[in-house]
């Protein structure tokens, strides 16, 4: 086992140079501007208020420090720069990202909607028509469960393959992680070609916001959902 600090350097440089440049090209598209900006509108009154301001920066710090110890206590022994054959790369990537749906999906499922720990999840359940800022309206231990999750599938998918996980490869799907999340409590209003997709994607979540009776518990993906029958049809919203 080695602790391959560069692999880890690499990683981090990828991920962020990736959401800087996606982010940048993604909203030089009028229709997606238009809505960061709608969400924008609606956001600023959510962060008006200051029960809703504080638990957004309490639970942006545990996600904070969450990440930091994965990335120089965890992350540097399961990673390196070996190189791959693209398409080893598109597979690690669907693999880890469809190992933690199923782990979220259960966690969601039972834990969250469930006796356990359903107060705890209710405090973002408070948003019956998210936006983006919703999604980070979230209690800091579901947060701190839901990170676990994902950075600790990276070492789990490598030992049951072999090996240390490809930097790169690690850094796009931790991208498709982080950008998921967030766009599915985005508002997104735009049922028509080439956005359906992305329509699609934060119907289904807006769906499981109805209330805390609803399906669609997997957060990647409705695989889960459709496979275990608790997939709900996606809500269309007309304003945020």
């Amino acid at each position: 086992m080695t602790y391959d600090w560069i692999a880890a350097l690499v990683y981090l440089a990828t991920l962020v140079s990736l959401t800087v440049a996606g982010q940048k090209l993604a909203f030089m598209i009028p229709e997606l501007a238009r809505m960061r900006e709608l969400n924008r509108q609606a956001d600023e009154q959510k962060m008006a208020k200051k029960r809703f301001r504080q638990a957004v920066r309490v639970n942006t710090q545990a996600g904070k420090w969450t990440n930091i110890a994965f990335l120089f206590l965890v992350l540097p022994f399961c990673i390196d720069l070996t190189p791959r054959p693209f398409w080893r790369h598109v597979v690690d990537v669907i693999v880890v990202l469809f190992v933690f749906d199923f782990f979220y999906y259960l966690t969601h499922r039972f834990l969250f909607h469930g006796k356990l720990l359903r107060k705890v999840h209710a405090l973002h359940h408070q948003a019956r028509t998210p936006t983006h800022m919703d999604a980070h309206y979230v209690h800091p231990l579901e947060t701190t469960i839901g990170l676990c999750l994902f950075l600790f599938t990276i070492p789990l998918v490598g030992f049951a393959t072999g090996g240390p996980m490809n930097a790169f490869s690690m850094a796009v799907a931790t991208l498709l992680f982080t950008q998921l999340n967030t766009i599915n409590h985005t508002y997104v209003n735009l049922p028509y070609f080439p956005f359906k997709t992305l329509d699609y994607i934060t119907g289904v979540h807006a769906a499981h916001h109805v209330d805390m009776d609803h399906g669609n518990y997997a957060t990647l993906s409705m695989f889960y959902d459709k496979l275990f029958g608790t997939y709900e049809e996606p809500v269309s919203r007309v304003t945020p």
